[in-house]
């Protein structure tokens, strides 16, 4: 039988365990979404990169520098250049990767794009590899980054006509930095979500097994304030309807983690008269370009070509 100082015990501990759970809420879950190195991420979560199956037999003649430039905003980022290997290039194709990777799963994709004749830049984005921050925003700051790199080759390395290609996350951010500006002349964007708020909301639902929309806005604009960059600015189907550039839209049929309706509803809303969309059977989120395999990666090719 519960005493009343059992039950005064049991009341001050679960007013202390509330509270705890809401400044966790307030303050630390928030971190768990935006901010990249956070070691608890870590923990929790173990990136997969995808697999690329295209043979190339150029890896060691590429003509490569590191370099490193400024953002918008003042961070050192970090990025990879590798020039064509024929004697022009046909242009050159930044490489955007996803949320807790780096530019090193371009490797193989690097090799391709140089031996068919364009330049490659792998970039760390901000807060990723060895590029300076802390947070990622989703593409408010990073769509800006890109244009900051573009600006740094034009004047550095005399290069032009640029092209985006960009998975998951960076899918995201290519669409955003091709509806912000204008240089880019063309986009292959694969498994890319539409809106930070659906698929934060999505993420919940595939991880916990539960959604509460209010729950997930609440964290995402907490993560928005933390990271300080707008939450409501993190939307790529709203840029894409500035996209008249040359575009393709990839995604698998099977991803669970970013659903191929969000793929669909950001192709309906780009007006560019030259959009392709591109449904890998039976890949996932992770596997596009192991599922799709040469078959995929000619298509990619014959578009870059013709831009």
């Amino acid at each position: 039988m519960l005493t009343k100082k059992h039950v005064k015990f049991l009341k001050i501990v679960t007013a202390f365990t509330l509270i705890l759970g809401l400044l966790a809420i307030h303050f630390f879950v928030p971190r768990l979404i935006s901010e990249i190195k956070n070691p608890v991420v870590g923990l929790i979560k173990r990136n997969k990169n995808v697999s690329f199956d295209v043979a190339s037999n150029n890896a060691s003649k590429l003509n490569q520098k590191a370099f490193a430039f400024n953002s918008f905003d003042g961070l050192k980022l970090s990025a990879q250049l590798t020039y064509s290997s024929l004697d022009s290039s046909k242009g050159t194709v930044i490489l955007l990767h996803g949320i807790r990777s780096n530019k090193d799963q371009f490797k193989n994709v690097i090799d391709f794009l140089s031996e068919n004749g364009f330049n490659a830049v792998a970039l760390d984005s901000r807060a990723h590899g060895k590029s300076e921050g802390d947070f990622c925003s989703f593409g408010v700051h990073e769509k800006k980054d890109v244009a900051s790199l573009i600006d740094y080759l034009s004047k550095h390395e005399n290069l032009s006509h640029f092209g985006v290609w960009g998975q998951s996350l960076g899918g995201a951010i290519g669409l955003q930095a091709m509806g912000y500006d204008q240089r880019i002349k063309f986009g292959i964007i694969e498994s890319a979500f539409s809106e930070f708020r659906t698929i934060v909301n999505d993420y919940f639902d595939l991880h916990a097994g539960f959604s509460y929309t209010p729950f997930s806005n609440y964290l995402v604009n907490r993560a928005g304030q933390i990271a300080a960059f707008d939450s409501n600015d993190a939307s790529p189907i709203k840029y894409c309807e500035t996209i008249n550039q040359p575009i393709l839209i990839v995604h698998g049929n099977i991803d669970e983690r970013i659903n191929i309706k969000y793929a669909k509803a950001n192709f309906s809303k780009i007006p560019s008269a030259n959009k392709e969309f591109i449904e890998i059977d039976s890949a996932n989120h992770s596997n596009v370009w192991k599922v799709g395999g040469e078959a995929y990666f000619n298509r990619v090719l014959a578009f870059i070509n013709k831009q």
